[in-house]
């Protein structure tokens, strides 16, 4: 209407230029409007004559330069709002536009020079705005090169502006850049400047130019003549790199611009070939129209993939890895299809910093797709192997990883063959992954990629282009502790790769080897270690240690160097074996060794240099031998080592005694000197016990000296630090050596003379005493003290930590603190005051000592709380809860959480703690039961706090240390004082989340690798996965003894709490479905209930029995009900004569039976087994038919099938006994047991009896033959389909070695029968077949880009007669559509399709339960559709058979979903019978299903959201399909 008005205007107005100019004077917002479009209708209605063409001209001049121009720059606008404001500029910059048509370049050139001239003087956001918009209009009749080069060159300046110039390019790549490339002429000189040879664009904005250039580059049309992007090599190499930048638009443009090529080019079928930039390397890009086919597939799979990346949900991702593999096969082939895929940007996009619980359950597969990738290399050239392999793993240093992701990865790169392909670079980058592995707390797992890692170096390093330097660089990034240790398989394999290729490594530019290309590993450790001890003479000397690095790197390198020369001993044949290159190792070190004692002038440096390689090797592990002795190289080192003894003893001495410490920094070499006694100790009780003699002075001396320097005080008035460091040393030299006498050293050093002085030294002396700082540091000392890091703080902490080991030596060697020095007058306090007051000092050593230094004022207080129980009670109790303040305040500490937690648990729950405190039944008691609980909810948020208490409590209460009786008794009766931590222990357990549990999955995983992964050998277990406390719980009562009369009420105690902890539960409130956290709990309660119930004995469950058949009448989920009837079989088996109370179990109303009869009956069904101790079967058996009978005609089905099967066995007992009462009873039960077994006719009922038959429970499941752990914790829960993670294997049992099982235990092992049975259950379908996790590694044709594999199972083929006898019932049904819900579980979503459906006519609605009609959300929203449409149950499980079925009849199955190949809904003909299958409201349709359907449909947006609410998609296809439908009838009538 606007445009008809405007000519209108036009044709009558005589002067059109008087118009124009009457319309802009004012410029209002309508007016501008008005204009613009009045210009438009003028520049669109071709010339007009000369006379009135000039006049035009002339007034579209004024109007351009004399109103919009002013108005785009703000200095005249319209009245009124913001909004007025930008409806005025958008009108004024379309008549600008108009206005350059009309007037032609001039007035181009005009605008383009004053634009151009605001734009170089600047002026503000606003200013620049106006400029461009003034270059928009004018740019595509430009003529002039040089203002067109000068507005290309102000274009691409305003680009590649950094910071806030983000909105002005994006402005210019919006507006001008597409002007601009409308101008043949400026197209050339955008292009050059943008990818030409000077400065380029960041990536970022050079693809933003690119995108708003891409019609002009890429033409559907011809192109410009030399601009064809696609031939442009720079244009590729920025399209990749924008493929793997980390800014997801920068990546999304990119993408579009490949597709925009790739489109062009399938669509041309075009013959080209990007030439490269150099001519080594393959084309980039290039098309042919014979392989058209085959290349549009290729680049459709890639775009697949990298969009499917970008969604980083891996549930999503995983259905999509598979296609990797025609990707690399393709990109590797000899056609060559693309050389940039092997450069990684899967891998750069794959989501490794996203929550790890989208990652981990999938990153096995992609750990898969990467190996078979890797295997596609073998086919490729060597150096396209080596490029490829290179820039994949310089691309996994470029992040940090999970540990889960990094573990597959590398065990995808130690699967490839052995090639020669990295070098040094290489090796770097394989170290700088290694750095990557460090930054998680999963230690296992980190141990085990450090183990893949240095297995792809082995099989991939090209010896010839590394030295011994750089691959003895990269060992040491390996931690001992975790993956490359000497005893492991690991080990042996890295010393075969070194014997294989030994003098094949490159020689190393620092090495003195002559004019040899290679060397060998001898020759380098031996240059290796005479460089480590060569100390410059020059050299001054330093007052601190040198690093550990080197002396770590040489003895690593000793003893890998022996180990390969020992197996070439072996290989060759040799029996006697000189050790010469061993020996040739150690003489260096030796020679310093030997002159350590007797030459006072050796330099420190060189002392400690030799001090911490003899550190390091003599802790070293021996191999797995029988005998220590075997290890035939470790033996040669410590008979070697063993020579200079004497030596090092000297000077350790010296240096401790004497005033040759003086520093800070000589405090490290204290340490150094103490950390080596012990070690030497071991030497000699290992190689020479003659030497033992010498260690023992040694000591002796030690002890005495350092005594007489805590013991001086010093004459001058003010402190020396020389003075005080001395103590220091003095202090931490008693330390080693009460840690010495206190550990499992065989050497009884408790005789030492000054031993005795050591303990009346510590039993009388003041403790917490704090060293004064110095008030001066001498001048020569002052540097050392700037760099030290250690404070004085520290040093403090340090002296009184050592105090407190000292102490606790003097405590544990005797009952109190007294006893076996003499009587002084010193000692004027009793020794309750004593110990009184030493709890003081401890209480205050807690608040000063560092949180990793409080474990000996723990272990002090473990021995005198006891003794203060009874007489100060408060003090104790202010005790426990300092240490519990210590403990709970580290618990985000992982480094020292643990130690102090154990610390603190022995000192909390000792023996003697617990005992003192029960028999008292005060405060103390109380608050340790109140710690007990706290634990336990720590335990919660930190997996393995439960763990170190109970494991702690178990031993010491079933295995106490001391060997007496009433130890023992006195250490149980604390089992049955605290009774609560087993009860809790039994249902202990929370629901992890996803990523928990799917690292544990990955722990199980590595753990069941056993010794092939180091990791396993060397890491030490920690035992912390929640399941142990189980365990640990389990095995505890496995060896509690019935007979025992502690052990008997102790049991019988924890069978009632578990009882109530059920009733509790069933009482709750709380939402109980199947594997919530009240399921669980109540079938670990009756787990534990069925472990305990052999050692009760009648008595006892004559009291209880009647509780657990109340249990049996409760709401209960499958496994629950298992585990209750099992306990009922196994009782009444045992004890026959509580058939009568079972008996009455019948006798209650309906009311209260109808919701747990089944449970009894099952029992029945396992009535032979209940009646093989009863002598007199036929009353029994009487009975029991008399009860089934009853049940047999009940109304409810599932009522009549159990009852049925119970008939069906107690019969068949009844015919083999021949029981006479019955005769008459013969033919009717025979021939209804014959007509079950043989009915006709339709629905579920053949089919669930047939089920309920072949039920485990019922056809395999023997309750004392499969009465074992393995049954109870593993197999009856997987068949029950339990949550996976509540499965406990019997490896896991065996892997608990804190708590043994006897020898004789016999109930671990099930049945083969039962142990190979696979879960199903004739009521409900099983979850957890796998077949969609083995599907995963096929390649899927159609594939969701948001969607997660669901399991599947085998479904019910006869569901239909429910949708027939409803649809027959209501008589409604004008359609051929069926709408499935199945996969939906709101009831908000399914109750808006059920309203939905019936007022479209759907035939039926298909939902995954037919419960869902009842909640009232679901009502609400149907507002009584449920009434008049036909409900169908099928349950997600058994979709697949129900597609199947509905294909046969002629449907055609549609899902409503986005995938790679799906159709637009405004494009799609509906087939008049049409099944729309809707996918779950988070996760789609599931890709198992996908492969079901005949077509996916997906709904056209326009919008920035995804996705649509699943019951607005399912009715938007459902008016789609109606509208179709109506249209056809209307054609037909």
């Amino acid at each position: 209407m606007e445009v008809v008005l405007a000519d209108t205007l036009l044709s009558r107005c005589g002067d059109r230029a008087a118009l124009l100019r009457a319309l802009s004077a004012p410029l209002s917002a309508e007016r501008a409007e008005a204009l613009r479009l009045l210009l438009q209708r003028l520049a669109a209605s071709g010339p007009a004559a000369a006379g009135e063409a000039e006049a035009l001209r002339r007034a579209a001049w004024e109007v351009a330069l004399e109103r919009c121009r002013p108005l785009l720059r703000g200095g005249e606008g319209a009245a009124g709002g913001s909004a007025e404001r930008l409806r005025a500029a958008r009108a004024a910059r379309g008549a600008l536009r108009y206005c350059v048509q009309l007037c032609g370049a001039p007035l181009a050139a005009r605008l383009a020079r004053d634009a151009l001239g605001e734009l170089a003087a600047g002026g503000g956001a606003a200013a620049q705005e106006a400029a461009v918009e003034a270059l928009v209009a004018a740019a595509p009749r430009l003529e002039e090169p040089e203002l067109l080069s000068r507005c290309a060159a102000a274009a691409l300046a305003l680009v590649r502006e950094e910071g806030e110039g983000e909105a002005a390019a994006a402005l210019v790549a919006g507006r001008l850049l597409p002007a601009l490339g409308a101008n043949g002429a400026a197209l050339p000189r955008v292009w050059e400047g943008l990818l030409g040879s000077g400065g380029a664009a960041r990536a970022g904005r050079a693809l933003l130019a690119l995108s708003a250039l891409a019609d002009s580059l890429l033409p559907r049309g011809p192109a410009a003549p030399g601009l064809d992007a696609r031939l442009c090599p720079r244009f590729w190499r920025l399209v990749q790199e924008g493929l793997t930048e980390r800014d997801g638009l920068c990546r999304k443009r990119a993408r579009y611009l490949l597709k925009r090529a790739l489109d062009l080019s399938g669509g041309q079928r075009a013959e080209l070939r990007c030439a490269p930039d150099g001519g080594h390397e393959p084309s980039l890009f290039w098309w042919s129209a014979e392989k058209n086919e085959q290349l549009l597939q290729f680049w459709e799979t890639y775009i697949l993939i990298m969009e499917t990346l970008e969604g980083n949900q891996i549930h999503v991702i995983k259905p999509v890895l598979p296609k990797l593999n025609s990707l690399y096969e393709l990109a590797i082939s000899g056609d060559k299809v693309c050389y940039w895929t092997t450069n990684g940007c899967p891998l750069r996009k794959f989501p490794v910093q996203q929550d790890a619980r989208s990652i981990n359950r999938s990153l096995s597969s992609f750990g898969n797709e990467v190996t078979e990738v890797f295997g596609y290399l073998s086919h490729s050239s060597s150096r396209r192997r080596k490029s490829f392999l290179l820039k994949f793993i310089q691309r996994m240093t470029s992040r940090h990883w999970c540990a889960v992701p990094i573990l597959f990865l590398s065990m995808a790169l130690a699967s490839i063959p052995a090639c020669k392909v990295l070098g040094a670079e290489g090796l770097h980058a394989l170290r700088d992954v290694l750095q990557c592995t460090m930054i998680t707390h999963q230690i296992l797992l980190r141990g085990a990629a450090q183990c893949y890692l240095l297995q792809t170096t082995m099989h991939l390093t090209d010896v010839e282009k590394v030295s011994f330097s750089e691959v003895s660089s990269f060992l040491l990034s390996l931690r001992p502790e975790e993956s490359l240790r000497r005893d492991t398989l690991l080990w042996t394999e890295l010393c075969s790769w070194l014997e294989v290729n030994d003098r094949c490594f490159r020689k190393s530019v620092t090495s003195d080897f002559g004019c040899q290309e290679t060397s060998s590993l001898c020759q380098y450790v031996r240059s290796l270690v005479g460089e480590y001890l060569k100390t410059p003479a020059s050299e001054r000397e330093n007052c601190f240690m040198p690093d550990w690095f080197e002396a770590k790197l040489v003895s690593t390198m000793i003893l890998l160097a022996a180990d390969v020369e020992q197996m070439k001993n072996k290989c060759s044949g040799k029996s006697n074996i000189e050790w010469i290159e061993l020996e040739a190792f150690l003489n260096p070190l030796l020679d310093v060794l030997m002159k350590l004692g007797s030459n006072a002038y050796i330099p420190t440096l060189k002392t400690d240099k030799s001090l911490q390689l003899l550190l390091k090797l003599l802790q070293t592990r021996w191999l797995k031998c029988s005998n220590a002795q075997d290890d035939e190289v470790l033996f040669f080192i410590w008979k070697s080592l063993v020579t200079p003894v004497e030596s090092i003893l000297e000077f350790v001495l010296r240096r401790l005694i004497t005033n040759e410490l003086s520093t800070v920094g000589d405090l490290d070499r204290c340490d150094l000197y103490l950390a080596l006694i012990p070690e030497i100790m071991n030497l000699c009780l290992k190689v020479n016990l003659k030497k033992m003699s010498s260690i023992k002075n040694f000591l002796s001396s030690l002890i005495s000296a350092s005594i007489r320097n805590l013991q001086e005080r010093s004459s001058e008035k003010e402190l020396k630090l020389k003075d005080q460091i001395r103590k220091v040393a003095s202090m931490a030299s008693l330390a080693a050596v009460c840690e010495i006498m206190d550990g499992e050293l065989q050497v009884h050093l408790e005789s030492l003379p000054s031993v005795d002085a050591l303990k009346k030294l510590i039993s009388f002396s003041q403790f917490n005493e704090v060293l004064k700082k110095p008030s001066y540091i001498e001048e020569k000392n002052s540097l050392c003290e700037e760099k030290t890091s250690q404070g004085w703080g520290k040093i403090v902490a340090r002296y009184v930590h050592d105090q407190w080991i000292c102490l606790r030596f003097v405590l544990n060697s005797f009952a109190t603190l007294a006893q076996g020095c003499e009587e002084t007058s010193v000692m004027s306090l009793s020794m309750a005051e004593r110990s009184k007051e030493i709890i003081q000092s401890a209480l205050e050593a807690l608040s000063i000592l560092p949180s990793d230094q409080v474990s000996p004022v723990f272990d002090c207080m473990k021995v005198l709380v006891p003794k203060l129980l009874d007489s100060s009670e408060a003090l104790c109790i202010e005790a426990f809860d300092l240490a519990w303040k210590i403990i709970s305040s580290l618990s985000n500490t992982q480094l020292i959480f643990w130690a102090n937690l154990k610390a603190f648990v022995q000192f909390i729950f000792d023996t003697e703690v617990l005992a003192v405190a029960a028999s008292a039944k005060g405060q103390a008691y109380t608050k340790i039961k109140e710690i007990i609980f706290k634990l336990i909810d720590l335990s919660t948020t930190k997996t393995g706090v439960f763990n170190v208490i109970l494991s702690h409590c178990c031993q010491s209460w079933i295995f106490p240390t001391v060997d007496e009786r009433s130890a023992l008794t006195n250490a149980f009766l604390n089992a049955g004082n605290y009774s609560e931590l087993i009860t809790e222990a039994c249902v202990f357990g929370t629901v992890f989340r996803k990523d928990q549990r799917h690292i544990q999955d990955v722990h199980a995983f590595i753990e069941n690798l056993g010794e092939k992964c180091a990791a396993n050998v060397v890491t030490e277990s920690t035992n912390r996965d929640d399941h142990f406390v189980r365990i640990c719980a389990v095995k505890f009562l496995c060896l509690l003894d019935g007979t025992n009369i502690l052990h008997k009420r102790f049991m019988e105690d924890i069978f009632i709490k578990l009882l109530d902890k059920d009733e509790l539960v069933s009482r709750s409130r709380t939402r109980y479905y199947a594997n919530s956290l009240q399921h669980r709990i109540k079938n670990r309660v009756w787990q534990t209930l069925l472990v305990l119930l052999p050692k009760l004995n009648q008595n006892f469950l004559s009291g209880t029995l009647d509780r657990v058949f109340q249990a049996g009448f409760s709401n209960n989920q499958a496994s629950v009900k298992y585990f209750i009837e099992w306990i009922v079989i196994l009782t009444l088996h045992k004890y026959p004569q509580f058939l009568d109370k079972f008996w009455d179990c019948f006798c209650y109303d309906e009311d209260k039976l109808k919701k747990s009869i089944c449970t009894f009956l099952s029992v029945l069904a396992h009535f032979d087994i209940i009646l093989q101790n009863t002598p007199e079967k036929k009353p029994a058996l009487k009975k029991a038919l008399i009860v089934v009978l009853q049940w047999c005609f009940s109304h409810n089905f599932s009522v009549r099938l159990y009852a049925l099967i119970a008939l069906k066995k107690i019969w068949a007992m009844c015919r083999m006994l021949h029981v006479e009462e019955f005769e008459a009873l013969t033919p009717v039960i025979e021939s209804s047991l014959q007509q079950v077994e043989n009915m006709h006719g339709t629905g579920n009922a053949r089919r669930n009896w047939q089920r309920i038959q072949d039920h485990f429970f019922f056809a395999t499941f023997h309750p004392v033959e499969d009465y074992s752990l393995e049954t109870i914790f593993y197999i009856l829960p997987r068949l029950s389909e339990l949550a996976e993670d509540e499965w406990i294997s019997l490896s896991r049992f065996g892997r608990f070695t804190d708590i043994p099982l006897p020898a004789a235990f016999q109930w671990c092992h099930s049945r083969t029968e039962l142990r190979e049975l696979k879960p199903s259950d004739w009521a409900q379908q099983d979850m957890g077949s796998h077949l969609a996790e083995a599907d995963s590694q096929t390649e899927w044709t159609d594939v969701q880009k948001k969607i997660i594999p669901w399991k599947n199972s085998t479904p019910s083929l006869d569901l239909e007669m429910a949708f027939q006898d409803r649809a027959a019932k209501l008589g409604k049904s004008n359609s051929r559509l069926i709408v499935v819900a199945s996969l939906i579980d709101k009831p908000t979503n399914l109750g808006g399709l059920c309203r939905t459906s019936e007022i479209f006519g759907a035939s039926a609605l298909v939902v995954g339960s037919l419960h869902y009609v009842q909640d009232k959300q679901f009502q609400h929203l149907s507002v009584s559709a449920e009434q008049w449409l036909p409900l169908v149950e099928v349950k997600p499980s058994q979709l697949v058979d129900y597609l199947q079925q509905k294909k046969t009849e002629g449907y055609t199955i549609i899902g409503v979903e986005q995938t790679a190949k799906s159709f637009d809904l405004t494009e799609y003909c509906f087939p008049e019978k049409s099944l729309l299958l809707l996918g779950n409201e988070h996760e789609g349709i599931p890709a198992n299903l996908i492969h079901h359907l005949d077509v996916c449909v997906e709904i056209p947006q326009q919008g920035i959201i995804r996705s649509l609410n699943v019951h607005v998609s399912g009715a938007l296809l459902i008016w789609e399909y109606t509208r179709q439908q109506v249209i056809k009838q209307k054609q037909q009538q």
